[in-house]
Order: structure tokens, then sequence, then C-alpha cells
């Protein structure tokens, strides 16, 4: 806490708070941040036997277990599954999910994945990296319950021209399910001439691999958007293991979800770099200056401010972020979730019915009513309505109309709003965003 005591550190908190109408269990906050401070016995993971989960002793204590098997419920359908001797996995949850102690009201279900696989060769490894992914995205492809709506894997061999976009030499490779079906993308070079990408040929440069899927959240009774980002590696013969997209991910902000995973992730943490916590900060710290200033998002910002903060020891700041985050007002983050559902309901052979996306807005509509009060709750439910209104006209598959464009910029900058009075409204959080590209 720098020099501040930690009674110091707290009062600025409750000043901040006081100053927003913030609710702050002062007893809880002050046991936080002494938590985060004080030195952890046996190293920074942390083990809750009697849930089997683990992780890092700071994202430990945002989380909640209260939704623990519904979480693992959806991890079995976007997990890769062990080969004895060939691949071994371990499974977290990441993202606001691994903060639901916190995050009352989430947003996404995202995943992160640990995947060791023994090979004689990295190609071999790559190979089986390739069909693994394949199979899982097959297997997946929808059901009763789920959709695969986009795989990530390999970097684009050359410029070309997809879908009218230009896709640069060496950036992630987007695959649609019908691509995933083919194995193959057809694009053109920027000449005019066609250039056919087969799932085979980038599997030697693999890059960042991710699979994303809408999945009926049957605990809220809604649609959400669930993935699973995967760190993988190689491990020869001789015990070296080598990152396949030449770089080992940090375990700050996973909770992994089954005590049996621990020999794998014992194994592979023991190759993070030591500047690892330095480079996670660099990359967040990069997403909070894109969020700050091209793609203005401060709910999204907040988030990853709040992960700088109770890493690098500014626990007053983390502390005023976490009660953000614990407030009612805060399920307007769910906005976010309910337009990119939306979204994806409008792309070119979507299989999500308009249906699912009204009786998501319908969830939150309710969820608004029931938690918020006075002017809050009636901005937020009239924005949602004419939303709402405007996408009964929506036809799945095609382009949003211009109602739904309307409507949906008047949604993401309510939200926007929020975030960004009660973030600047903290003179330490603002000298932060400033020196981050927030221009006010």
């Amino acid at each position: 806490m720098a020099d501040l005591t930690p009674d110091d550190a707290l009062r600025r908190v409750i000043e901040a708070a006081q100053r927003l109408g913030v609710e702050l269990d002062e007893a809880d906050a002050l046991a936080w941040m002494s938590a985060l401070a004080a030195e952890q016995p046996g190293g920074d993971v942390v083990h809750d036997e009697r849930t089997g989960v683990f992780g890092h002793r700071v994202s430990m204590l945002d989380f909640s277990d209260a939704d623990l098997q519904h979480f693992r419920s959806i991890g079995r359908l976007v997990e890769f599954a062990d080969i004895p001797g060939v691949v071994e996995t371990a499974l977290a949850l990441s993202g606001s999910a691994a903060q639901s102690k916190i995050q009352a009201y989430p947003g996404d279900a995202d995943y992160f994945e640990r995947v060791n696989i023994h090979a004689t060769t990295r190609e071999v490894a790559c190979d089986l990296l390739a069909d693994l992914i394949r199979q899982k995205a097959l297997a997946t492809m929808g059901g009763d319950d789920h959709m695969l709506r986009e795989v990530k894997f390999g970097n684009y061999p050359a410029d070309v021209v997809r879908g009218g976009e230009v896709r640069r030499h060496g950036t992630p490779i987007a695959w649609q399910p019908n691509e995933m079906r083919d194995g193959e993308i057809h694009t053109t070079l920027p000449d005019g001439q066609p250039l056919t990408i087969r799932w085979a040929d980038v599997a030697h440069d693999p890059g960042w691999c991710k699979l994303d899927w809408v999945v009926a959240d049957r605990v809220r009774g809604t649609l959400v958007n669930a993935s699973n980002m995967l760190d993988v590696t190689w491990e020869a013969p001789d015990g070296t293991i080598t990152p396949l997209d030449g770089f080992l991910d940090p375990y700050f902000q996973e909770i992994y979800l089954d005590a049996t995973s621990v020999p794998i992730f014992a194994k592979l943490a023991q190759h993070v770099s030591g500047d690892a916590l330095d480079d996670y900060v660099d990359g967040l710290e990069h997403e909070i200056a894109k969020y700050l200033g091209k793609d203005v998002n401060y709910g999204k910002a907040a988030k990853r401010m709040y992960n700088v903060f109770r890493l690098t020891g500014r626990y007053p700041e983390a502390a005023f972020i976490r009660e953000l985050f614990d407030e009612p007002a805060s399920l307007l983050y769910q906005v976010w979730a309910l337009l990119r559902t939306m979204e994806e309901c409008c792309l070119p052979g979507s299989q999500i019915p308009i249906r699912a996306v009204l009786d998501q807005a319908d969830a939150l509509t309710m969820s608004v009513v029931e938690q918020l009060d006075g002017d809050q709750e009636v901005t937020a439910v009239r924005h949602l309505m004419r939303l709402r209104r405007a996408l009964e006209d929506q036809v799945p598959g095609q382009p949003l109309t211009t109602d739904v464009e309307v409507a949906r910029a008047e949604m993401m900058n309510l939200v926007n709003n929020y975030f960004h009075d009660k973030l600047v409204a903290m003179p330490e959080i603002r000298g932060y965003m400033v020196e981050h590209g927030y221009r006010g």
C-alpha cells in the first residue's frame, strides 16, 4: 500500500464511496486489503480442499464457489480431454467468472486451459493440436443448449482479402463453423488472385488458439458467451517445455477447477518467466489504453484496472473498484453480453433466434427492476425497452436495422457513463486514467 497504513488506505476508499453513494463494508474492505498485503506462507498458489479449486492467492480472494457446479457444467462442454501419455490439461475459469465474489452480475463464461502435448518433435505436437481442436469444434458445432461461434487457430500466411477486409500476414485466423466443417477458407490475395487457406496448412503456426460458443445458461435462463483460450505447450522426450505460440501465460487471473490438475499446473508454472508479472501488467495497461481511447468502454477498462491495482500494490484503488462491481448497478455490465449475443444473432448463417435475444433482454430488464431504483431504474428500463422494441423487427442473419443500431448506441452510452462517472470521482483512479490515455 505504498506509504499508507491500512487505516489510511481504508479512509481514502470510504471517502470515495461516500461521495458516490457506493455501499461499503468497511470491515470486509480492510480485511481484503490486509490479506492482499500479507505474505503467503508456502508460495502464491492457494488450494481450497473443500471444493478442489486452486489458483493465485490474489485471485482466490475474489472467487465464490456459489456457481461452481454451473461453471463446471459448462466446463465439460468447452474442455479438452486428457489422453494418457500424450495430452495433459488443466482447465480454469478466467475473467469475471473467476471474480464471482465481487461480480454478482458476471458477463461471459470465460475459460483458460493449459494443454501440454508430449511428442517427439514440435511438428508432431502441432499436428496433434490441430487434430484436437478440429475434433472438438466438430463435436460441439451445435446442440440443444450450445452453438459453436468461432475458432481462432493459425496465422494468415500472407496478406489476404477476406469478406471485403484486408487480413495481414501473421495475424490470427478466425474460422467460422462452415469453414471448420470444410477445413478451408477461401480468400484472395491483394492482386485479386484466389487463395485457399487449408486447416492443415497453418497447423505448424498455431498462434492464438481460442474457441467460442453461445451456450444456454440454465441457471440464469439466458444465453451466455462461453470461450476457452488455450495455452499450448510441447514437452519433448528430454522433458523440455516449449510454448507453441512462443509465450507461456502466467497464472494471475485463473481459478483451476480440478485438484487433479495440480501436477500439470505445477510442472508448467515453474517455466513461467520471472518477468511474467511485469509482462502481464504491461499487457493489461495496453488494453486499458485501448478502452480509454480508441475503443471506449469504461466497464472493460475498470475490470483491467482492478487487476492491475490489486497486483501492483495500489490497494485503495483496487478496493474501490471491487466495491463498485459489487454494487447493484454493476449489473448494467451485462448489457455488453446482451449486445454481443444480439450482434452474433445478426451474423450471416447465425442459428440464434431473435426470440432468445428478446428473452435475454427481458431477463436483464427484470433484474434492473428488481435491483435498481429511482432515476437509474427508470433510465435503464427505458433504454432496454426501446432496444427490445427495435429488436422485434430484426431478422436473424441480417444486418442490424437503423432502429436497433440507434438503440444499441444509447444503451452503450448509458453503461459507459455509469462506469465513467464512478471511476473519475476517485482522484487517484482519474490520475491513472489520464496517464493511460484518458482525455476527459
